[in-house]
């Protein structure tokens, strides 16, 4: 008789998926892989097969100039894989295209959620509460100070700087895939209607999520535009732009940075932000843990964060859990 679970194996590079011989979000090249979202902590090329959302595939085009192999999937898409394995994909609401993947084989579910996020984001499907067995969950921010606050907050921080000074800009660093597409999408919601002006390296991605049906509004380069064009204006860049040569072409710029990390003050501080934004595209604690109390698995494998404090919850909370030693996973996105 097979072992419980047994046809699932986590790795150093990645989990695999026995009966079927492929890997999920492997982090070296495979024969087939199933990947979860365009991060590059979780997709790259060289893969033989990626099966991933339709969105998903075009940005790792976009990204790793992969098109061999793709094999698109859609939301609610059960896909039958040999060994007499399920996969279906299940939104995760982390970033466009994100999912989580439900494995069904021998009478037992497993959910890898890759990354994700519970909170409502304009750009993406919201996650889907998936019951399981099996529950393989990320710990970016999974500690108990972590509490995110809300967007709109955060956005009204942002455009009030932004009023208060409006011979200056507010420059924001934002990762080019997903959070900076979010910022704009929810200032978007908060009633900004002004142009947003992007770095260079932004635009191929916002555009991007513009043809999959994602209003940015009005987008303009600032490479396009004189210097005071911008003045009273949001700015969009990477985050290693933000104290960089390139933003001296900017009026007075106000430095500010999304992301998750910005909870910890130290961290806005090596980064010479002056306005920290609190705007994260992963589960905060409380999501963590209320995710899991959804969910209700049997068991919880965590693969990457903070997973001392998880594993110490579901002791307290008389739950099972493992972490996972899985390699190459890291907050590039946050």
């Amino acid at each position: 008789m097979t072992a419980p679970f047994s046809w699932i194996r986590p790795e150093p590079h990645g989990v695999h998926i026995v009966p079927a011989d492929v890997w999920i979000d492997p982090s070296r090249a495979v024969d087939t892989a199933l990947v979860t979202h365009g991060h590059a902590d979780h997709a790259r090329g060289g893969h033989g097969k990626t099966v991933a959302t339709t969105e998903t595939l075009a940005i790792m085009e976009l990204r790793y100039n992969t098109r061999e192999g793709a094999t698109p999937v859609e939301y609610g898409e059960t896909i039958r894989l040999s060994g007499g394995v399920d996969a279906t994909y299940v939104p995760a609401g982390h970033v466009l295209g994100s999912a989580q993947i439900l494995l069904e084989h021998a009478g037992e579910r497993v959910v890898i959620t890759g990354d994700y996020k519970r909170r409502p984001d304009p750009t993406c499907p919201p996650f889907q509460v998936t019951p399981c067995d099996i529950f393989i969950t990320e710990a970016t921010f999974g500690l108990p100070l972590f509490t995110h606050p809300p967007i709109e907050d955060e956005m009204a921080k942002l455009l009030g700087r932004l009023e208060a000074h409006p011979d200056a800009c507010v420059l924001v660093g934002a990762y080019a895939l997903g959070k900076a597409q979010r910022v704009i999408a929810e200032l978007r919601a908060a009633g900004h209607r002004q142009p947003i002006y992007l770095h260079g390296a932004m635009e191929k991605m916002c555009r991007l999520y513009e043809e999959f049906g994602v209003d940015l509004g009005e987008l303009r380069l600032v490479s396009n535009h004189e210097k005071d064009d911008m003045r009273g204006h949001v700015v969009v860049c990477p985050p290693s732009a933000l104290n960089d040569r390139w933003s001296r072409r900017l009026p007075d710029p106000i430095t500010a940075m999304a992301s998750g990390w910005m909870r910890v003050r130290q961290r806005a501080r090596q980064r010479n932000v002056e306005l920290p934004l609190v705007i994260s595209d992963h589960a905060d604690w409380n999501e963590l843990t209320r995710t899991i109390e959804e969910v209700n698995p049997h068991e919880t494998w965590i693969t990457h964060g903070r997973e001392e404090a998880l594993l110490r919850w579901h002791q307290l909370h008389q739950r099972r859990a493992r972490a996972l030693a899985l390699v190459g996973y890291e907050d590039e996105d946050d």
